[in-house]
């Protein structure tokens, strides 16, 4: 598992009787997690100090419950990246802190390829992805079907200070948006996408990742380089295992474009509690490298 262990602002302090306890920046959030099976003893005194627990509801969604008073908007960052957070829907807060692991791994790739690079990045959120390629040197197009989203990717790059780097912040289906570059003959070397488990375009197209991923996958490596560095796939859904991942790129990819493949769940330690030293596992990532890096 890759640990995203260099956070200084995130801290997953303990897990227990499935909620996780987290430090995000000066603010103590409770949050579900169903992986949190076990029900260790919660001594932490930062258990009984949160400032929101979110409630899910056994109808669907939830509810976030405020236990002391806390900012409605606040701030983090992760190296020269700054994020705006705020607590929403499904108990998200704008941000997956485990990523942290896949923006350093891309960032690497493309500083160290010493020329210029062109990055995809498909359902983009709030733009962390996009931030952290941006900092070391990619031009970026982002993509995201929510407008709101889009928006909050922008206001993410005013705060860290990148607003005039070269990147294209789009509102679109992703899709759609891949089918019409194949037609215009736009290539990128660096692919990344973490899409939904289930989801809805701007125009109300339904989206559901098991049916859609390989076809997806097949329409953007056709969108690849002549000299690709890196094609990057992110699932939080329990049926795209790893290995189903890199099995798909290992079939797509490899015979277009050589390179090798890589996957691995992706995580954050844990810093308190009986857990105290272990990884909390948060999701899964498939990574394939061409020899263009």
């Amino acid at each position: 598992m890759r640990a995203a262990d260099g956070w200084q602002d995130y801290e997953l302090i303990d897990t227990s009787g499935g909620e996780r306890l987290e430090r995000w920046g000066d603010v103590l959030l409770i949050r579900p997690d169903p992986q949190v099976i076990w029900q260790t003893p919660r001594t932490h005194p930062l258990w009984n100090k949160a400032h929101a627990r979110y409630h899910r509801s056994a109808s669907g969604g939830g509810r976030w419950e405020r236990l002391r008073p806390m900012p409605d908007v606040w701030q983090i960052g992760y190296g020269g990246l700054r994020f705006r957070l705020k607590p929403m829907g499904f108990k998200h807060t704008g941000l997956f802190p485990e990523q942290a692991v896949n923006w350093d791994l891309m960032a690497d790739m493309i500083r160290r390829a010493g020329r210029p690079v062109r990055v995809l990045n498909l359902f983009g959120y709030t733009g962390a992805a996009t931030l952290a390629c941006l900092a070391a040197g990619a031009h970026v197009t982002h993509v995201d079907a929510s407008k709101g989203m889009v928006a909050w990717g922008k206001e993410n790059a005013v705060l860290s200070g990148m607003a005039d780097r070269p990147v294209r912040w789009l509102t679109d289906d992703c899709g759609k948006f891949v089918q019409r570059e194949q037609r215009r003959g736009n290539v990128y070397d660096g692919i990344l996408m973490d899409p939904p488990s289930y989801g809805r375009g701007p125009g109300g197209e339904v989206w559901k990742l098991e049916e859609q991923i390989y076809p997806l996958v097949e329409q953007c490596a056709a969108l690849l380089s002549d000299r690709p560095l890196f094609f990057l796939v992110n699932s939080y859904t329990a049926g795209l295992s790893p290995s189903v991942m890199k099995y798909i790129l290992n079939a797509v990819v490899v015979p277009r474009a050589g390179g090798a493949v890589t996957a691995d769940e992706i995580g954050l330690p844990v810093t308190a509690g009986v857990g105290a030293g272990q990884v909390l596992p948060c999701g899964a990532t498939a990574v394939w490298r061409g020899d263009g890096e």
